[in-house]
């Protein structure tokens, strides 16, 4: 029988959770990091009434200032759990899990407001939920 090779370049990647971990552990503190900024200058600019966002827009409860205070807590706790969960934290983890959870309903809730930027928002949340509960259980020192 013949020796079936794959073609050159095309042999299939072997990469373990455990390679993978640390990179989307890195990347998760750093979305955390650039979404709890935005956040926390997208809640300031919808509490002081500014032109960023759109104003004549109906939301489902409440108004574009009660967004603003709830972007802004949540923005300042995704900087902290960021920094954490570089530091390799499990309680910054699972701030960080709480966090991206509750900015994702937060995006859809606000999203009459700025919808691209929103749902953009929204998808970062997820990869950082994926990226957070699927390896970041795992010790780094294994």
């Amino acid at each position: 029988m013949a020796n079936l090779q794959q073609p050159y370049g095309l042999e299939e990647p072997r990469y373990t959770a455990d390679e993978q971990g640390p990179g989307w552990i890195a990347f998760a503190g750093a979305m955390l990091a650039i979404i709890g900024t935005l956040n926390v200058l997208y809640g300031i600019a919808a509490i002081s009434n500014s032109k960023f966002y759109l104003r004549d827009v109906a939301y489902v409860f409440g108004d574009l200032k009660t967004w603003g205070w709830f972007l802004l807590v949540v923005g300042a706790c995704q900087l902290l759990a960021a920094f954490g969960i570089w530091t390799g934290s499990q309680l910054a983890r699972w701030v960080g899990i709480a966090t991206a959870a509750g900015n994702a309903i937060l995006q859809l809730l606000i999203l009459p407001s700025y919808p691209l930027l929103a749902i953009t928002i929204f998808a970062v949340d997820v990869l950082v939920l994926y990226a957070l509960i699927a390896f970041g259980g795992r010790s780094a020192e294994a």
